[in-house]
């Protein structure tokens, strides 16, 4: 697919943006914390239990996301829970998901094998699984 061709101008003004969005992802860490909210909304104690971050990194992690206006907060008494805040956030792991996740092909013998000895589905769900890296394939590349 060819991006659509644009004026250098325009490209230039809004490429400072663009890396400042990507940066978002750039660590596994925050990758992993976007595709946890962004499968629903998630409760402080829920992102840091199931996650396994230690509070003080989960606090930097999310304050960084608010700042960029990538997360939003809902307070329910003691209690604050973040969801996606910017849809293009949703688009970008979508993509992802494809290029890193593409689904299993149940017909062909390559997939089964593939299928038999890959690892059990992450509990973090689909969004999470492309993050995994298997060593196992990462060794026979």
């Amino acid at each position: 697919m060819t991006p659509p061709s644009l004026p250098l101008e325009q490209m230039l003004e809004k490429s400072a943006e663009a890396a400042e969005f990507l940066r978002l992802f750039s660590t596994q860490s925050r990758l992993m914390l976007l595709c946890f909210i962004s499968q629903k909304e998630r409760s402080v104690g829920e992102i840091q239990e199931e996650l396994a971050f230690k509070q003080p990194a989960l606090s930097q992690q999310l304050a960084e996301l608010r700042q960029a206006g990538v997360v939003r907060t809902r307070r329910e008494s003691r209690q604050i829970f973040y969801s996606i805040a910017d849809e293009r956030v949703d688009a970008v792991l979508q993509t992802l998901l494809k290029l890193f996740c593409p689904p299993p092909t149940s017909h062909s013998k390559q997939g089964e094998a593939k299928a038999a000895s890959s690892p059990a589905p992450h509990p973090l769900g689909e969004m999470a699984q492309w993050a995994i890296i298997d060593a196992s394939e990462q060794n026979s590349s």
